[in-house]
């Protein structure tokens, strides 16, 4: 027997709910994580690690309202943990699968069985792994439906296809990180950026791997985009054709044309193109689909800046040779910060009367959140890779949070054993105000390492704003929030001024989010309820930044209900043990 199925009964039978299953199904599936030989770039082949032999690994298919049991076996030679990225997960952090945070790892040879519970997201997500850099390779989409007898907010497409961004090493991953974190310096760049596992055209040995999409004119497809990159945010378009975007982190928007999109690590986008070429024998009938890096950070940061492609082609009775694919002139410069803002200041959640949304027009809890790269000292007699002969570091407010080794925060919190595992005092604003986003003088830059953690009454409304700075290394930073979807209500360049920047805000029909861009050398602010008890992580998506310490947990209290339904699920009986 499933050990979550008693959890998932006792959460059906507190909140009043008789499933039906004509309505909603239970769902299963076994994900063996296992080693398996891939080649990319002239024959470089190796052993990456994999869920079930593929690289992505495989889709889950459900509909709003399903519940998936994901058997998780670790047929690998390292401990891993999986994360069901967006998922809100009501009442049940025991399967979101940060490693330490909720869950300690599954070791080789051991198995969990996860719950995901599809509460309120309907679109296209992903999971991917929650520990050192394995979700490099161990990755793949989460495709979510309309309810039976429901449907699309827009003209059904007649096709889907799902594209995941992401990057490719040749030299094993897992060496990268532990010499990242030996060192203190920044990880290796990837040799290549790829679109479903593959470099594209204009990688060396890469062209007749290319993934390749086949439509016929006339007709409307769906592309489903997902940003797996460990490091690079992308600039995306198809060339010779426009892009409707329709949804965005598994929420509808409201229909937003363009030539390009920009996307972050983490995020996901629903897109709609209309197959409108008229391909014949003496015009064009291939076209290039492409992601370039974006990037406006500080040029001392090592970024790969290789574009990755695959093709859009159009069904043809042509016997002639396939010719080259048309190529793109619609995309920004990769520095091109007002293009990446200007497409993202166009996002607006859909706001109808079957998709409503709730902002939070009051606020409970105030917090100002400083994001920056720091430094750490050196240790002594140990030579350090980070500027100045230092450790790269990273925080919040100041506070770089480091993840305990031997027990879970989740364990440590559900069992009211802290033993030094957390402190919950992680604070509303930073230490010291400054001109964040100027020259930062050189004092600033250092930070400890902490073990901070900020507590959340049940159903407080919280506003955060994010403020980018200059430290070091001032870029873009894709903020995530576990367990939480929120509104990203306002956005802007230079520093936050609480007096001003608050009456711009979008209270009406913000995007619905669980990641979002903090422009370089400016702001952004997002509204949620806390009304999801549990441990909640929250992290920069540059699995660089999390490493150094850009990151915090927030900690959601039970609520007061008589029937328990504002109350942490208790674990499954089969968690790994640390």
């Amino acid at each position: 027997m499933v050990p979550s199925l008693v959890r998932l009964g006792a959460f059906l039978l507190l909140c009043g709910f008789i499933a039906n299953s004509a309505l909603a199904e239970t769902l299963y599936h076994t994900f063996v994580i296992q080693e398996a030989p891939y080649t990319r770039l002239c024959n470089n082949t190796k052993n990456i690690l994999t869920v079930n032999g593929s690289y992505p690994g495989p889709t889950l298919y459900a509909r709003l309202g399903d519940t998936i049991f994901v058997k998780v076996i670790n047929s690998g030679n390292k401990n891993i943990t999986i994360h069901w990225h967006g998922i809100v997960q009501p009442r049940d952090p025991w399967s979101d699968g940060p490693e330490y945070i909720t869950q300690c790892p599954i070791k080789p040879g051991g198995n969990f069985t996860q719950q995901i519970q599809i509460s309120e997201e309907e679109g296209t997500l992903w999971w991917h792994a929650h520990s050192d850099f394995d979700r490099t390779t161990v990755h793949g989409a989460i495709v979510i439906y309309p309810k039976l007898n429901t449907t699309y907010p827009f003209p059904e497409p007649q096709e889907e296809f799902i594209l995941i961004l992401g990057e490719w090493w040749n030299q094993d991953v897992t060496q990268v990180y532990e010499t990242a974190v030996l060192t203190g310096g920044d990880p290796a760049i990837s040799d290549a950026n790829t679109i479903n596992g593959q470099p594209g055209d204009f990688a060396p040995c890469s062209a007749n791997d290319t993934f390749k999409v086949q439509v016929e004119q006339g007709k409307t497809y769906l592309l489903r985009l997902i940003n797996s990159a460990m490091s690079n945010e992308f600039f995306f378009a198809v060339a010779g054709h426009n892009i409707t975007v329709v949804g965005s982190d598994a929420s509808y928007t409201k229909p937003y044309v363009n030539e390009y999109i920009m996307i972050t690590p983490g995020q996901t986008y629903d897109l709609l193109l209309e197959a409108n070429q008229f391909p014949n024998s003496s015009s064009p009938y291939r076209y290039y689909i492409v992601a370039t890096p974006f990037f406006d950070g500080n040029v001392a940061v090592s970024r790969n800046p290789n574009v990755t492609v695959a093709i859009l082609e159009y069904k043809s009775n042509s016997t002639m040779p396939p010719i080259v694919p048309v190529s793109t002139s619609s995309l920004p410069n990769f520095d091109n910060t007002s293009a990446a803002a200007a497409f993202t200041d166009g996002l607006r959640s859909l706001a109808s009367s079957d998709h409503p949304v709730d902002v939070p027009q009051t606020v409970d809890e105030h917090m100002f959140i400083t994001i920056a790269v720091n430094e750490v000292e050196c240790p002594v007699n140990t030579t350090c890779a980070g500027l100045f002969g230092t450790r790269f570091g990273a925080s919040l407010n100041n506070a770089s949070f480091q993840s305990p080794q031997s027990v879970d925060i989740l364990d440590s919190y559900y069992s009211s054993i802290n033993s030094g595992v957390y402190t919950p005092n992680f604070p509303n604003q930073p230490p010291v105000f400054f001109n964040f986003t100027g020259n930062i003088p050189f004092n600033e830059s250092f930070t400890e390492k902490s073990t901070k953690v900020k507590v959340l009454e049940y159903n407080t409304s919280v506003e955060i704003v994010f403020q980018g700075t200059n430290l070091l290394t001032g870029e873009n930073h894709p903020m995530h929030l576990h367990g939480h979807s929120f509104f990203v209500v306002g956005r802007g360049f230079g520093n936050f001024d609480n007096q001003t920047d608050p009456l711009s805000y979008n209270l009406v029909d913000p995007p619905y989010a669980n990641t979002v861009g903090v422009p370089k050398n400016g702001w952004t602010t997002i509204r949620f309820r806390a009304a999801n008890p549990g441990v909640w992580f929250m992290h920069c998506h540059f699995d660089r930044h999390n490493l150094w310490g850009m990151d915090t947990v927030f900690i959601t209290k039970n609520g007061n209900s008589t029937d328990g339904s504002a109350t942490v699920l208790p674990p499954p009986s089969d968690k790994p043990p640390c």
